[in-house]
């Protein structure tokens, strides 16, 4: 490596875990935090959002959002994220890293509060609203995750790198926990002050005009932890990596890292322009990086469709297992309750803990160890739910199929769920980190929208006379968990393509040192 490069770059993979590296978790944390909580506190509502604006007098069951509307509802939101994950993933390389960075956070704030204020009092405009907001608020989230992942690699040190990338990403455990937790309190507000009958008792007086107000409170709260830190994103300098590898200006990325390490690294002069080897996609790209591209791409891909799918039999668990009873027996109030606390149990059992223990293991162990752990238990899982599903779905055993279900989630989060957003920050150059790291994230988004889409259809009975009103008969659940247990091969598979990172500086990983070498002697 170049001379002038070694003393900055290797100040921060030698740095000593300080104070800024907690800053930058938690700054960028927060994001993450808010992205969890606005991307599931959906699943809170659309249940209340079908009985205040689907209603059908004299039907035996509460309204429910069609399966069209319902799709756009949810779905719109992973639209807007893989948009905003090639789109500002793309200017994080452009402009820098720093100047992108608030500009996500402020589109969350902004359509987070927009989503909760959608206007009208007829379903068609509510929802198109609500849409319209959603696709803006995923646009924003998308921009957090390979800027957040990003600026947490080039801030870490080789020895925590991964730790500090993982614990960005757990943050959506609490951002999950938060949004149930949120849902429990307001619902218990609103039905403390509102004592209203089932709906089997009186359907119409199940729905209070005051629900209206409890969907939106819980979508705007969460502007609130995105708000609190956008003064300190500001505040961030520009990661060293960028302003020293791609702006080329030594001198500035050696200021700013010892204003932020509190240590003396020696001004350096600023490098002359140099064009930099290969460009994005160019042939020695895809020779040096194509593999790991397809790699970080296809697992993620992979793991997503799994890991959304989980939706085609959640509400069986719930309903199996007592949490959540038939809708008609409940009011609109009591139903909101019910889903936020079963949500925040599932959180607190499963996916918090799953995702911490990759943050205390991954630099221990590393992240294609724990990768391929991942994807192995999942497969195991899914099979032990499919094989044996018809014995699973006896009342005496329903315990057994929840202890494998949150099994199945616990080893994604201690597992791919977190390694794919990891790696990608790491084995690519520092000019294409954040548009590389879009590009996988947006593959991921496409394997959620398969996975949360095309499993609601697939997972449908196939005796046309037992689907969920609206929907065609699938291949049920059965055999769509078979399907899934494929994918999750798939997602082992191609982990091979994914090389290790754990202990090693970005430049040696990306090859950047060898690139500076070359320039040099040149």
């Amino acid at each position: 490596m170049a001379k002038e490069q070694v003393q900055v770059l290797n100040a921060l993979d030698t740095a000593k875990t300080q104070w800024y590296h907690f800053t930058a978790i938690i700054v960028s944390g927060m994001g993450f935090f808010t992205d969890a909580y606005d991307l599931f506190c959906i699943s809170l509502v659309t249940k209340l959002l079908g009985r205040i604006y689907y209603h059908v007098d004299g039907a035996a069951d509460p309204g429910s959002l069609p399966p069209n509307v319902s799709a756009a509802v949810n779905g719109v939101a992973f639209v807007g994220t893989l948009s905003g994950q090639l789109f500002f993933g793309w200017l994080g390389d452009k402009m820098g890293r720093k100047k992108v960075y608030g500009m996500t956070l402020m589109l969350m704030v902004l359509a987070s509060i927009a989503s909760g204020l959608s206007f009208g009092s007829d379903a068609k405009t509510v929802m198109t609203t609500l849409c319209f907001f959603r696709f803006w608020l995923g646009f924003g989230i998308g921009g957090d995750y390979p800027l957040s992942a990003t600026i947490m690699s080039e801030y870490s040190n080789k020895k925590t790198r991964g730790a500090f990338i993982a614990a960005v990403f757990a943050m959506q455990g609490f951002g999950i926990l938060a949004g149930g937790m949120f849902g429990i309190i307001v619902s218990s507000v609103f039905m403390a002050k509102y004592d209203v009958p089932s709906y089997e008792v009186d359907p119409l007086g199940s729905t209070v005009p005051q629900s209206d107000y409890l969907w939106r409170i819980i979508l705007m709260v969460g502007a609130l932890p995105a708000a609190l830190t956008y003064y300190w994103r500001l505040e961030m300098p520009e990661t060293a990596r960028y302003t020293a590898l791609v702006a080329k200006n030594m001198e500035k990325a050696a200021a700013d890292m010892s204003k932020v390490m509190q240590l003396e690294i020696q001004p350096e002069p600023k490098k002359e322009d140099e064009q930099n080897s290969y460009g994005l996609f160019s042939k020695e790209f895809m020779n040096r990086h194509g593999l790991h591209l397809l790699g970080t791409t296809s697992t993620w891909f992979f793991l997503d469709i799994a890991f959304y799918s989980q939706n085609l039999f959640q509400k069986d668990i719930f309903s199996a297992i007592g949490w959540i009873p038939p809708a008609k027996t409940m009011n609109a109030l009591e139903e909101v309750f019910r889903i936020a606390r079963a949500q925040t149990l599932i959180a607190l059992c499963s996916t918090v803990p799953g995702y911490w223990f990759t943050v205390a293991f991954i630099d221990i162990i590393g992240r294609f160890t724990i990768q391929l752990m991942g994807f192995f238990f999942m497969i195991v899982f899914m099979f032990a739910l499919a094989i044996p599903y018809d014995h699973w779905t006896l009342k005496e055993n329903r315990i057994g199929f929840v202890v494998i279900y949150s099994l199945i989630f616990f080893f994604a989060n201690f597992g791919p769920n977190a390694t794919t957003f990891v790696v990608p920050a790491e084995i690519f150059p520092a000019r294409f980190r954040s548009t590389c790291h879009g590009i996988s994230s947006a593959s991921g988004k496409l394997g959620a929208i398969v996975g949360s889409f095309g499993f609601l259809y697939l997972a449908q009975n196939k005796d046309p006379s037992k689907t969920d009103a609206g929907y065609p008969a699938g291949i049920g659940v059965k055999n769509s968990l078979m399907v899934l247990g494929m994918v999750n091969v798939l997602g082992f598979i191609f982990t091979f393509l994914v090389p290790e990172s754990k202990g090693r500086s970005l430049e040696e990983i990306s090859g950047e040192q060898e690139e500076e070498v070359q320039e040099t002697k040149a």
